[in-house]
């Protein structure tokens, strides 16, 4: 989990962010700020709001993961978040600068330095090997060949394709061109990395795959990065907070513990009740206070995990993250725990 102090500039933030498609959008929201339905507002005006008075804030480093069902918003959201598409009303803020008032000139140099996207159907040149499709953003921006071709082979080693850096990529597999892809990002060493359900056209076993090399990145690279995603379980697998989206809103914003836990509307409680708690949640959602036990354990740790330890020896168990004792975890605090899941 990502912690970082309460006045430290959001490395990415949203201001009441409007996104509506049509002629009369001014006329749209006027409408939805009143309370008419989206349908409604459809009839009279022929608008589509895509996006509907959303904010939030995410911390440098952090996983902020948005997830929804298709027409959510999820998408039109990051787009103008990226400014792919301009807002119709509120504000982007990239390390405290309004993103959205930017002129074309200034847009085009936090482009190339700041962002980077991936996205689901990869998007690479079939006409370019590897190394060059990873480094097209390094191209863009002017970088010698040499320079270029060093960075894109040290990026392509930390994603597995070394060895295949010479390939077209229509000889790789669908996990290898994500991979490509998540280089290509990589490679102009962004600040943040957007990613739109990057992950979902793989196969299952390819998706874990790219799930658990993603993870193992941030923790290594520490990147901010906004994840859309429709699934849920992979939303908790990779979010350090989640935003559930429904009809262009957030209907609850929260780590995984706290949706599962305290799930706000019925609609969120409607993805977390075939969840199965003792293996999403850790030992740091349940502890209590104290821990001065010998044994130790990592706040990651499952609850599932905790079960046999504490059944083979009731002696508490010491939460411990970065090397800090911060709580414990007890028989009965499990047991309780066990109960209610």
């Amino acid at each position: 989990m990502t912690s970082t102090a309460p006045s430290e500039t959001p490395a990415l933030s949203a201001e009441h962010v409007w996104k509506v498609f049509g002629q009369k959008p001014e006329r749209a929201v006027q409408l939805a700020e009143a309370g008419e339905s989206r349908s409604d507002i459809l009839a009279e005006t022929g608008c589509t709001i895509g996006v509907r008075d959303v904010s939030f804030a995410v911390k440098p480093g952090e996983t902020f993961v948005v997830m929804g069902l298709s027409g959510s918003g999820k998408s039109t959201l990051i787009r103008c978040a990226a400014r792919l598409i301009d807002v119709t009303k509120g504000t982007v803020h990239i390390d405290g600068a309004d993103f959205t008032a930017m002129d074309s000139q200034q847009l085009r140099e936090v482009r190339r330095k700041k962002l980077s996207m991936v996205f689901q159907h990869f998007g690479l040149f079939p006409h370019r090997r590897v190394i060059d499709n990873a480094c097209y953003g390094l191209e863009i921006q002017g970088v010698t060949r040499e320079k270029r071709h060093e960075r894109a082979l040290e990026v392509l080693g930390v994603v597995g394709l070394s060895g295949f850096e010479y390939h077209y990529p229509q000889q790789l597999s669908g996990g290898m061109q994500q991979r490509v892809g998540l280089a290509r990002a990589l490679c102009v060493d962004p600040e943040i990395l957007f990613f739109d359900e990057p992950f979902s056209a793989l196969d299952p076993l390819i998706r874990r795959d790219m799930q658990d090399e993603l993870i193992r990145l941030q923790q290594s690279m520490k990147r901010t990065i906004v994840f859309i995603t429709h699934d849920f379980a992979e939303a908790i697998k990779l979010g350090d907070r989640i935003a559930i989206m429904k009809d262009g809103a957030f209907d609850q914003v929260g780590t995984a513990a706290e949706l599962i836990r305290n799930p706000a509307t019925d609609y969120v409680r409607e993805f977390t009740e075939d969840i199965p708690k003792a293996k999403v949640l850790t030992a740091r959602d349940i502890m209590v206070a104290g821990g001065d036990s010998s044994r130790r354990v990592d706040a990651s740790t499952s609850v599932l995990s905790l079960v046999p330890m504490l059944l083979n020896d009731p002696t508490p168990i010491a939460v411990s993250e970065d090397g800090f004792v911060i709580g414990q975890v007890d028989k009965a605090t499990v047991a309780t725990f066990m109960d209610e899941a």
